[in-house]
């Protein structure tokens, strides 16, 4: 019956609230595609599953990481339609949830002969064992693009 009665409520668009409450504790976000717009979509669904409760973690890799560069390219600052957003505004706003964490991985910035001072304040690089257990968390979801 309550399978029934489930799908009855979904049908009607009214299951959100019922389905919030076996939303995940963290959405950890693996992004390392290079286009813009990919990049804003995985900001845009990090941040809608953080407004349904899951804590949003974000792994930035190889040409992704340069959304969180103090001096980010163009890519990742230009607007994107249809909201005029760009990705590395929206990542921002979420770096600023509570639980938000956003990292680079351990290898992007040894790869760009960089340091962390070339990162944006509150991106920190990622531990490998720390995002492993992350991922594995039995309360985690993982997106990737």
């Amino acid at each position: 019956m309550k399978k029934l009665a489930l799908a009855a409520l979904t049908a009607l668009g009214l299951a959100a609230p019922v389905m919030a409450q076996d939303a995940p504790d963290t959405l950890v976000t693996i992004l390392t595609a290079p286009e813009a717009q990919t990049q804003m979509m995985a900001m845009v669904l990090a941040m809608q599953a953080a407004q349904q409760g899951a804590a949003p973690h974000v792994l930035l890799c190889g040409p992704a990481g340069d959304l969180a560069l103090k001096d980010a390219p163009e890519t990742a600052t230009a607007p994107q339609p249809p909201m005029g957003m760009n990705p590395q505004g929206l990542m921002t706003k979420i770096m600023g949830l509570p639980g938000a964490k956003v990292e680079v991985c351990a290898l992007y910035l040894p790869a760009k002969g960089a340091d962390a001072s070339v990162l944006m304040d509150g991106v920190t690089v990622a531990k490998p064992p720390a995002m492993a257990g992350a991922m594995i968390a039995p309360n985690a979801r993982i997106a990737s693009y």
